[in-house]
């Protein structure tokens, strides 16, 4: 039995005993505190590690801690969407996104030319710097070849490019594949569609993809799947655990609520129900924003494993 306990201050407290005293404040602290555990439990069992998150988390300031991630061995397979894929292109090149507020008059940004993501604002003349090197990319892997997997066209231009806090430079360093099953949509989908028009044998292949998830782990592996957000990202990560014997480690941080039905808002104890987690397993379903909760739990976890010399 673990009883409430007030929490204290105490000088050169780490991010970890910040989380250890989490463990008996209560609410949504034991759960943080929960999954903290989890990402350790999953890296010292050696798991298959889905990383697994929506672009709005790349537009934030999260996009380096994920290639850091990366960097550190934390993850081994990345699951996401097109506009995080485009925004960390678009990073890489230099773009600077603004911190403005959540309410703003967007009619007026509109006119600006400048898109708003909650607080934050990218401007259009980053999409155009987008596409200018964008296109070369393709038209590299073109000429090598016509037909692309989607995994292997992004580590393909993740290679063509020179950022260490790049997602998709980290990932083909470092041999970790991204899987976007969406990736018409978006910016990204739309490039690739006017450079079919002129080379009607380019084929960007998504069914081949599929089967590529699912032989990137096997029934006997430990799998864990640590989703921040939901869609189709999340999905595509659980629905690959599902048809590989489900995962024996999950942690999901969102915002939305069980109550929606959605996937979005689903919880890793619904996740049993279709087998996408085991039944018996070490979960936490964490219910916050993912930029306050998710930097908390990993690095109190990073510090742990950095203790016991596991990292």
């Amino acid at each position: 039995m673990v009883y409430v306990q007030d929490f204290k201050w105490t000088e050169n407290m780490k991010v970890k005993d910040l989380l250890d005293n989490y463990g008996s404040i209560g609410f949504q602290s034991v759960e943080l505190k929960r999954a903290m555990d989890v990402f350790v439990k999953m890296k010292k069992a050696n798991a298959k590690i889905y990383l697994t998150f929506t672009s709005n988390m790349v537009t934030s300031g999260l996009r380096g801690f994920f290639a850091q991630l990366i960097k550190l061995g934390m993850v081994d397979i990345i699951v996401t969407t097109a506009g995080g894929l485009e925004e960390d292109i678009m990073k890489a090149k230099g773009a600077k996104f603004d911190v403005g507020t959540f309410d703003v008059d967007d009619v007026e940004l509109h006119e600006q030319g400048i898109n708003r993501v909650g607080n934050l604002q990218i401007k259009n003349e980053f999409y155009m710097q987008f596409e200018d090197t964008l296109l070369p990319f393709i038209q590299n892997m073109y000429d090598e070849k016509p037909r692309w997997a989607v995994s292997d066209m992004l580590k393909n231009i993740g290679g063509q490019l020179d950022d260490e806090d790049s997602i998709l430079y980290q990932a083909a360093k470092h041999d970790v594949p991204i899987f976007c099953p969406a990736i018409t949509d978006g910016a990204l989908g739309f490039h690739l569609y006017l450079f079919q028009q002129k080379n009607k044998d380019f084929v960007v292949d998504v069914v081949k993809d599929f089967g590529n998830i699912l032989t990137s782990s096997s029934l006997d592996e430990e799998k864990g799947v640590i989703a921040l957000g939901g869609s189709i990202s999340k999905h595509h990560a659980i629905l690959s655990t599902l048809l590989n014997g489900g995962a024996s480690y999950a942690v999901y941080m969102t915002t939305a609520q069980k109550t929606s039905g959605s996937m979005s808002g689903a919880t890793t104890q619904e996740a049993k129900s279709w087998g996408k987690v085991k039944d018996v397993s070490d979960v936490a379903t964490v219910l916050g924003d993912v930029t306050i909760m998710f930097p908390l739990a990993m690095i109190g976890a990073l510090e742990q494993l950095r203790e016991e010399k596991l990292l």
